[in-house]
Protein backbone atom coordinates (compact mmCIF):
# COMPACT_ATOMS: atom_id res chain seq x y z
CA UNK A 1 0.00 0.00 0.00
CA UNK A 2 3.00 2.16 0.61
CA UNK A 3 4.46 1.59 -2.24
CA UNK A 4 1.26 2.04 -4.40
CA UNK A 5 0.71 5.72 -2.32
CA UNK A 6 4.57 6.63 -3.52
CA UNK A 7 3.80 5.92 -7.09
CA UNK A 8 0.92 7.65 -7.04
CA UNK A 9 2.92 10.94 -5.42
CA UNK A 10 5.41 10.26 -8.14
CA UNK A 11 3.58 10.79 -11.05
CA UNK A 12 1.70 13.57 -9.42
CA UNK A 13 5.08 15.35 -9.28
CA UNK A 14 6.40 14.57 -12.59
CA UNK A 15 3.18 15.78 -14.18
CA UNK A 16 2.74 18.84 -12.30
CA UNK A 17 5.24 20.87 -14.00
CA UNK A 18 3.90 20.26 -17.11
CA UNK A 19 0.17 20.80 -16.05
CA UNK A 20 1.30 24.58 -14.45
CA UNK A 21 3.22 25.23 -17.93
CA UNK A 22 -0.14 24.27 -19.95
CA UNK A 23 -2.35 26.36 -17.46
CA UNK A 24 -0.22 29.68 -17.97
CA UNK A 25 -0.35 28.94 -21.82
CA UNK A 26 0.79 31.00 -23.35
CA UNK A 27 2.82 33.25 -21.24
CA UNK A 28 4.93 34.98 -23.83
CA UNK A 29 4.97 35.47 -28.06
CA UNK A 30 5.10 32.04 -30.32
CA UNK A 31 6.97 31.92 -33.07
CA UNK A 32 6.07 30.22 -36.36
CA UNK A 33 8.65 28.75 -38.50
CA UNK A 34 7.59 28.68 -41.92
CA UNK A 35 10.16 27.12 -43.95
CA UNK A 36 9.56 29.02 -47.14
CA UNK A 37 9.96 32.33 -48.56
CA UNK A 38 7.26 35.26 -47.87
CA UNK A 39 4.39 35.02 -50.57
CA UNK A 40 3.79 31.87 -51.37
CA UNK A 41 0.40 30.13 -50.52
CA UNK A 42 2.18 27.99 -46.99
CA UNK A 43 3.38 31.78 -46.48
CA UNK A 44 0.32 33.33 -46.78
CA UNK A 45 -1.78 30.91 -44.98
CA UNK A 46 0.48 30.54 -42.28
CA UNK A 47 0.58 34.66 -41.70
CA UNK A 48 -3.60 34.56 -41.40
CA UNK A 49 -3.60 31.43 -38.63
CA UNK A 50 -0.74 33.88 -37.04
CA UNK A 51 -2.69 37.19 -37.29
CA UNK A 52 -6.11 35.58 -35.87
CA UNK A 53 -4.18 33.17 -33.25
CA UNK A 54 -2.44 36.16 -31.86
CA UNK A 55 -5.88 37.82 -31.56
CA UNK A 56 -7.46 34.52 -29.67
CA UNK A 57 -4.49 33.38 -27.42
CA UNK A 58 -3.35 37.25 -26.26
CA UNK A 59 0.16 36.92 -27.10
CA UNK A 60 1.67 38.13 -30.52
CA UNK A 61 3.11 34.60 -32.90
CA UNK A 62 5.47 36.01 -35.10
CA UNK A 63 5.93 34.48 -38.64
CA UNK A 64 10.36 33.57 -39.28
CA UNK A 65 10.47 32.38 -42.91
CA UNK A 66 12.92 29.95 -42.52
CA UNK A 67 13.55 28.50 -46.14
CA UNK A 68 15.90 26.35 -47.70
CA UNK A 69 16.45 22.43 -48.93
CA UNK A 70 12.97 22.03 -49.55
CA UNK A 71 12.02 23.08 -46.07
CA UNK A 72 14.50 20.72 -44.17
CA UNK A 73 16.19 24.17 -42.47
CA UNK A 74 13.19 25.66 -41.24
CA UNK A 75 11.57 22.30 -40.21
CA UNK A 76 15.39 21.29 -38.34
CA UNK A 77 15.20 24.51 -36.06
CA UNK A 78 11.47 23.00 -34.81
CA UNK A 79 13.12 19.45 -34.31
CA UNK A 80 15.80 20.59 -31.89
CA UNK A 81 13.19 23.23 -29.88
CA UNK A 82 12.40 23.64 -26.53
CA UNK A 83 8.82 21.17 -26.44
CA UNK A 84 7.08 24.26 -24.80
CA UNK A 85 4.56 25.30 -27.18
CA UNK A 86 6.56 28.15 -27.87
CA UNK A 87 8.42 27.31 -31.27
CA UNK A 88 5.62 26.15 -34.26
CA UNK A 89 6.56 25.06 -37.72
CA UNK A 90 3.66 24.94 -40.59
CA UNK A 91 5.31 22.83 -43.13
CA UNK A 92 4.16 21.93 -47.06
CA UNK A 93 3.82 19.39 -49.63
CA UNK A 94 7.36 18.31 -49.60
CA UNK A 95 7.45 17.71 -45.19
CA UNK A 96 6.53 13.49 -46.19
CA UNK A 97 8.76 13.04 -49.07
CA UNK A 98 11.74 14.78 -47.56
CA UNK A 99 12.82 11.77 -45.80
CA UNK A 100 12.92 9.53 -49.14
CA UNK A 101 14.55 11.94 -51.23
CA UNK A 102 17.21 13.56 -48.46
CA UNK A 103 18.62 9.92 -46.64
CA UNK A 104 20.54 12.41 -44.41
CA UNK A 105 18.13 14.32 -43.19
CA UNK A 106 18.78 15.85 -39.82
CA UNK A 107 15.59 15.03 -38.05
CA UNK A 108 12.74 11.82 -38.15
CA UNK A 109 9.81 13.18 -40.05
CA UNK A 110 7.35 11.13 -37.69
CA UNK A 111 9.29 11.09 -34.05
CA UNK A 112 10.67 14.91 -34.20
CA UNK A 113 7.57 16.24 -34.36
CA UNK A 114 4.07 16.49 -32.55
CA UNK A 115 0.98 16.90 -35.03
CA UNK A 116 -1.28 19.39 -34.18
CA UNK A 117 -3.87 19.72 -37.70
CA UNK A 118 -3.78 19.95 -40.70
CA UNK A 119 -4.63 23.31 -42.10
CA UNK A 120 -5.43 23.24 -45.78
CA UNK A 121 -5.45 20.34 -48.41
CA UNK A 122 -4.41 21.15 -52.02
CA UNK A 123 -4.38 19.22 -55.40
CA UNK A 124 -2.50 19.32 -58.06
CA UNK A 125 -4.05 20.00 -61.37
CA UNK A 126 -2.81 18.86 -65.10
CA UNK A 127 -2.95 21.78 -67.68
CA UNK A 128 -1.90 22.02 -71.21
CA UNK A 129 -2.06 25.06 -73.51
CA UNK A 130 -5.13 26.06 -75.81
CA UNK A 131 -3.25 24.92 -78.58
CA UNK A 132 -2.62 21.54 -77.20
CA UNK A 133 -5.13 19.04 -78.64
CA UNK A 134 -5.62 16.69 -76.36
CA UNK A 135 -8.88 17.91 -74.78
CA UNK A 136 -9.66 15.58 -72.00
CA UNK A 137 -7.29 13.37 -69.62
CA UNK A 138 -8.30 10.21 -72.24
CA UNK A 139 -6.67 12.33 -75.18
CA UNK A 140 -3.58 12.77 -72.94
CA UNK A 141 -2.96 9.23 -72.36
CA UNK A 142 -3.84 7.91 -75.42
CA UNK A 143 -1.37 10.47 -77.02
CA UNK A 144 1.54 9.56 -74.48
CA UNK A 145 1.15 5.89 -75.21
CA UNK A 146 1.28 6.56 -78.77
CA UNK A 147 4.04 8.44 -78.59
CA UNK A 148 6.09 6.59 -75.33
CA UNK A 149 9.09 9.01 -73.47
CA UNK A 150 8.11 12.11 -76.65
CA UNK A 151 5.94 14.17 -74.59
CA UNK A 152 7.48 16.91 -72.06
CA UNK A 153 6.15 17.30 -68.32
CA UNK A 154 7.19 20.36 -66.45
CA UNK A 155 9.03 20.05 -63.36
CA UNK A 156 10.07 22.43 -60.22
CA UNK A 157 11.98 20.07 -58.79
CA UNK A 158 12.15 15.87 -58.31
CA UNK A 159 10.52 16.09 -54.61
CA UNK A 160 7.67 18.81 -55.81
CA UNK A 161 4.07 17.78 -55.45
CA UNK A 162 3.97 18.08 -59.31
CA UNK A 163 6.63 16.63 -60.32
CA UNK A 164 5.39 13.48 -57.76
CA UNK A 165 1.93 13.81 -59.08
CA UNK A 166 3.01 13.01 -62.79
CA UNK A 167 5.23 9.99 -61.75
CA UNK A 168 2.35 8.69 -60.23
CA UNK A 169 0.32 9.24 -63.35
CA UNK A 170 2.88 7.38 -64.68
CA UNK A 171 2.79 4.32 -62.56
CA UNK A 172 -1.18 4.34 -62.48
CA UNK A 173 -1.82 4.84 -66.41
CA UNK A 174 1.43 2.90 -67.54
CA UNK A 175 2.50 5.79 -69.78
CA UNK A 176 5.93 6.98 -70.57
CA UNK A 177 7.05 10.92 -70.74
CA UNK A 178 10.24 13.08 -70.04
CA UNK A 179 10.38 15.45 -67.37
CA UNK A 180 11.92 18.79 -67.70
CA UNK A 181 12.91 20.78 -64.91
CA UNK A 182 12.44 24.39 -64.27
CA UNK A 183 13.55 27.20 -61.97
CA UNK A 184 9.93 27.47 -60.60
CA UNK A 185 6.22 27.60 -61.72
CA UNK A 186 6.28 31.11 -63.74
CA UNK A 187 9.29 29.21 -66.26
CA UNK A 188 7.00 26.21 -66.46
CA UNK A 189 4.22 27.88 -67.14
CA UNK A 190 6.10 29.88 -70.02
CA UNK A 191 7.22 26.82 -71.31
CA UNK A 192 3.70 25.35 -71.25
CA UNK A 193 2.52 28.48 -73.49
CA UNK A 194 5.38 28.54 -75.64
CA UNK A 195 4.91 24.43 -76.83
CA UNK A 196 8.42 23.70 -74.74
CA UNK A 197 6.44 21.33 -73.03
CA UNK A 198 3.18 19.49 -73.38
CA UNK A 199 1.95 19.22 -70.09
CA UNK A 200 2.29 20.29 -66.56
CA UNK A 201 1.25 19.16 -63.24
CA UNK A 202 1.13 22.68 -61.07
CA UNK A 203 0.63 22.12 -57.33
CA UNK A 204 -1.75 25.05 -56.86
CA UNK A 205 -4.46 25.24 -58.89
CA UNK A 206 -5.03 29.20 -57.51
CA UNK A 207 -1.85 30.06 -60.20
CA UNK A 208 -4.02 29.27 -63.02
CA UNK A 209 -7.52 29.87 -62.53
CA UNK A 210 -7.43 33.44 -64.09
CA UNK A 211 -5.95 31.70 -67.72
CA UNK A 212 -8.03 28.66 -67.45
CA UNK A 213 -11.36 31.27 -67.20
CA UNK A 214 -9.69 33.18 -70.49
CA UNK A 215 -8.80 29.61 -72.61
CA UNK A 216 -5.23 30.52 -72.18
CA UNK A 217 -5.02 27.39 -70.48
CA UNK A 218 -7.10 24.02 -70.31
CA UNK A 219 -7.39 22.01 -67.39
CA UNK A 220 -7.66 18.65 -68.11
CA UNK A 221 -7.61 16.80 -64.44
CA UNK A 222 -7.74 17.17 -60.89
CA UNK A 223 -5.77 15.42 -58.29
CA UNK A 224 -8.11 15.42 -55.66
CA UNK A 225 -10.68 12.78 -55.68
CA UNK A 226 -13.56 15.40 -55.84
CA UNK A 227 -14.15 18.29 -58.29
CA UNK A 228 -12.45 21.80 -56.87
CA UNK A 229 -14.36 24.70 -55.95
CA UNK A 230 -12.44 27.29 -58.38
CA UNK A 231 -12.39 24.62 -61.46
CA UNK A 232 -15.98 22.99 -60.64
CA UNK A 233 -15.92 21.72 -64.49
CA UNK A 234 -12.48 20.00 -64.38
CA UNK A 235 -12.73 16.02 -63.43
CA UNK A 236 -11.02 14.58 -60.94
CA UNK A 237 -7.83 11.56 -62.93
CA UNK A 238 -9.28 9.67 -60.85
CA UNK A 239 -12.42 9.27 -63.21
CA UNK A 240 -9.64 8.12 -65.92
CA UNK A 241 -7.02 6.61 -63.92
CA UNK A 242 -8.41 4.49 -60.96
CA UNK A 243 -7.14 4.76 -58.21
CA UNK A 244 -5.45 8.06 -58.60
CA UNK A 245 -5.20 10.97 -55.74
CA UNK A 246 -2.97 13.73 -55.33
CA UNK A 247 -2.66 15.46 -52.42
CA UNK A 248 -0.38 18.06 -50.72
CA UNK A 249 -1.40 20.03 -47.67
CA UNK A 250 -0.34 22.45 -45.10
CA UNK A 251 -0.11 21.69 -41.35
CA UNK A 252 0.78 22.80 -38.27
CA UNK A 253 3.29 21.10 -35.76
CA UNK A 254 5.09 21.40 -32.43
CA UNK A 255 8.19 19.64 -31.59
CA UNK A 256 7.58 16.03 -30.17
CA UNK A 257 7.54 16.15 -26.00
CA UNK A 258 5.33 19.05 -26.16
CA UNK A 259 2.69 18.72 -23.46
CA UNK A 260 -0.67 17.18 -24.26
CA UNK A 261 -2.55 20.60 -22.70
CA UNK A 262 -0.53 22.58 -24.87
CA UNK A 263 -1.20 20.66 -28.02
CA UNK A 264 -4.67 20.40 -27.18
CA UNK A 265 -5.26 24.15 -26.84
CA UNK A 266 -3.38 24.90 -29.85
CA UNK A 267 -5.61 22.60 -31.52
CA UNK A 268 -8.66 24.06 -30.39
CA UNK A 269 -7.83 27.38 -31.44
CA UNK A 270 -6.22 26.73 -34.71
CA UNK A 271 -9.04 24.69 -35.71
CA UNK A 272 -11.59 27.91 -34.79
CA UNK A 273 -9.22 29.81 -37.00
CA UNK A 274 -9.49 26.75 -39.77
CA UNK A 275 -12.93 26.76 -39.82
CA UNK A 276 -14.03 30.90 -40.12
CA UNK A 277 -15.32 32.04 -43.11
CA UNK A 278 -12.11 34.35 -43.55
CA UNK A 279 -9.97 31.48 -43.70
CA UNK A 280 -12.10 29.76 -46.22
CA UNK A 281 -11.95 32.83 -48.78
CA UNK A 282 -8.59 32.55 -48.46
CA UNK A 283 -7.65 29.00 -48.89
CA UNK A 284 -10.36 28.70 -51.67
CA UNK A 285 -8.74 31.75 -53.62
CA UNK A 286 -5.54 29.75 -53.50
CA UNK A 287 -7.18 26.70 -55.16
CA UNK A 288 -6.95 24.73 -51.59
CA UNK A 289 -9.98 23.40 -48.82
CA UNK A 290 -9.41 24.06 -45.44
CA UNK A 291 -9.30 20.80 -43.05
CA UNK A 292 -8.79 21.36 -39.32
CA UNK A 293 -8.47 17.60 -38.60
CA UNK A 294 -7.49 16.36 -34.95
CA UNK A 295 -3.80 15.38 -34.23
CA UNK A 296 -4.66 11.55 -34.15
CA UNK A 297 -6.25 12.32 -37.91
CA UNK A 298 -3.13 14.05 -39.12
CA UNK A 299 -0.69 11.67 -37.78
CA UNK A 300 -2.38 8.91 -39.66
CA UNK A 301 -2.38 11.33 -42.69
CA UNK A 302 1.27 11.82 -42.58
CA UNK A 303 2.42 8.10 -42.25
CA UNK A 304 0.36 7.14 -45.21
CA UNK A 305 1.94 9.90 -47.32
CA UNK A 306 5.75 9.05 -46.34
CA UNK A 307 4.58 5.42 -46.77
CA UNK A 308 3.08 6.34 -50.68
CA UNK A 309 5.53 8.70 -51.71
CA UNK A 310 8.32 6.61 -50.66
CA UNK A 311 6.80 3.77 -53.39
CA UNK A 312 6.74 6.24 -56.08
CA UNK A 313 10.38 7.38 -55.45
CA UNK A 314 11.81 4.06 -55.22
CA UNK A 315 9.89 2.35 -58.36
CA UNK A 316 11.06 5.37 -60.39
CA UNK A 317 14.61 6.13 -59.31
CA UNK A 318 13.64 9.90 -58.19
CA UNK A 319 16.79 11.49 -56.63
CA UNK A 320 16.95 14.83 -55.02
CA UNK A 321 18.53 17.24 -57.27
Amino acid sequence: MKILVWLVALTAAVAAPSTRAAESYPARPIRLIIPAGAGGVTDILGRVVSTKLSESLGQQVIVDNRPGASGIVGSQIVAKAAPDGYTLLMVFPSHPVNQSLYPDIPYDTVKAFAPITMVSAVAPVLIVSSQFPARSMKDLIAMAKAKPGQLNHGSVGSGSMGALSAELLRTLAGIQFTQVSYKGSPQALTALMSGEIEFYLIGSAGTVVPQVKVGRIRALGVGAKQRLVVLPDVPPIAETVPGYEARGWNGIFAPAGTPKPIIDHLHREIVKVVRSPEFAQVVTSEGATAVGNTPAEFDAIIRADIVKWAKIIRENGIRAQ
